[in-house]
């Protein structure tokens, strides 16, 4: 990504009942007022620096169970 752009990430998990969704940076925490997760559970990372760059996590979890993946960003 181009330092100062916007990223978006996306993650799809569906499933009866419906999966709850959450992201999370493998090291470090989403940047803070800088991101937003809308309905369809995509994240958005807004104006991003070099300190961004990492691995974020999709973690969908029902009661049938939890999945997990990774993307990595590039700043």
């Amino acid at each position: 990504a181009v330092p100062g752009s916007t990223v978006e990430l996306g993650c799809s998990a569906r499933g009866d009942p419906a999966p709850q969704v959450q992201w999370h940076k493998e090291h470090g925490d989403l940047p803070w007022g800088r991101h937003e997760v809308d309905r369809e559970h995509t994240l958005r990372l807004y104006a991003v620096t070099a300190a961004d760059a990492g691995a974020y996590v999709c973690t969908a979890q029902s009661q049938l169970g939890t999945a997990a993946a990774t993307t990595f960003l590039h700043v």
